[in-house]
């Protein structure tokens, strides 16, 4: 076997696994096309134990930093595959490369939601983007929309602020779903709120250049050089979904240890049915997986639950 566990994902869940099981002595490798998940696109952390407000990318940063200490592998790609073989698992890369490992922790989060417009997919990386931390710099003094209502879109309005010439932020009901405190934050801010608002359509010619929003039915173009989708994620648990439960949220089922209806196969994070998905929660849930793994790999039997219901 190349790997006593493979971790799929870079996020608070997968790292923190990772850092336990190095900790077991484990030869463990994390596989991900990314690192921080979703952690990254908060801008202003503040509630997160034992650490001052920081952006999320810089807790995420010191995540892997400790990962590396601890002697974790970071392998760079996209899990296209994962079989079940009679020594324990094996993963197929998106470049055909794949690994052996006696035991997976799938720690893949969730994707961003789609809004389903004309011009969303023909423009993505040409003006239209889910993360606001990875693209927000392209749009040094030009115009920019961001759709949607929750913290995520309040703190990257917060970030675009100082950035753009112009920040629109389109939201298609009239109140909010973010923390009052980054709402109060934001009306202070030069940020137009495009209430009551919903996108229909992106124009661009090459690259975006507008944003087309119906309001009080009548439909108006924002013209702006970008547009940040902010408006929630998604569960896709299909990677192993011929392996694992899941519910009708598509959420994985596991039970109190992370482990899936098939032995050796463990999931933790934003993609399983443990409810408030947060940082801190993810980061124990990924302590937990890692330990469920040592025990399983050395032989120790965890609690199991009837598949059958």
């Amino acid at each position: 076997m190349d790997y006593d566990v493979l971790v799929i994902g870079a996020g608070a869940a997968g790292m923190t696994a990772a850092m336990y099981a190095c900790r077991k002595k484990l030869k463990t490798a994390i596989v991900s096309i990314d690192m921080g998940g979703q952690t990254n696109l908060t801008s202003n952390i503040e509630n997160y134990p034992g650490t001052d407000p920081q952006h999320g990318h810089e807790l995420m940063k010191k995540f892997k930093q400790n990962c590396e200490e601890l002697g974790c592998e970071f392998i760079d790609g996209k899990v296209n595959k994962v079989d079940k073989i009679a020594e324990g698992f094996k993963l197929t890369l998106a470049h055909e490369v794949s690994y052996k490992a006696k035991a997976v922790i799938a720690c893949f989060g969730k994707i961003p939601r789609a809004l389903g417009i004309p011009g969303e997919e023909k423009f993505t990386g040409r003006g239209v983007s889910s993360s606001i931390v990875s693209d927000g710099a392209k749009y040094k003094g030009k115009a920019v929309a961001i759709i949607g209502g929750g913290n995520s879109a309040f703190d990257g309005a917060v970030d675009l602020s100082h950035i753009a010439s112009k920040v629109y932020l389109v939201h298609r009901k009239k109140e909010f779903n973010a923390d009052e405190v980054t709402v109060d934050k934001v009306k202070k801010l030069n940020v137009e709120m495009v209430l009551g608002a919903t996108p229909t359509a992106i124009k661009g010619k090459g690259h975006v250049t507008g944003l087309v929003v119906k309001q009080d039915d009548k439909e108006k173009e924002l013209k702006v050089d970008g547009v940040f989708i902010e408006i929630g994620f998604l569960n896709d648990p299909s990677l192993i979904a011929h392996l694992v439960d899941v519910n009708d949220k598509k959420e994985v089922v596991i039970n109190d240890r992370c482990e899936t209806k098939t032995s050796g196969l463990y999931c933790a994070g934003d993609a399983t049915i443990v409810p408030f998905k947060q940082t801190v929660i993810s980061a124990g849930e990924g302590a937990k997986a890692a330990l469920e793994v040592y025990r399983h790999i050395n032989g120790g039997k965890g609690v199991t639950i009837d598949w059958t219901h």
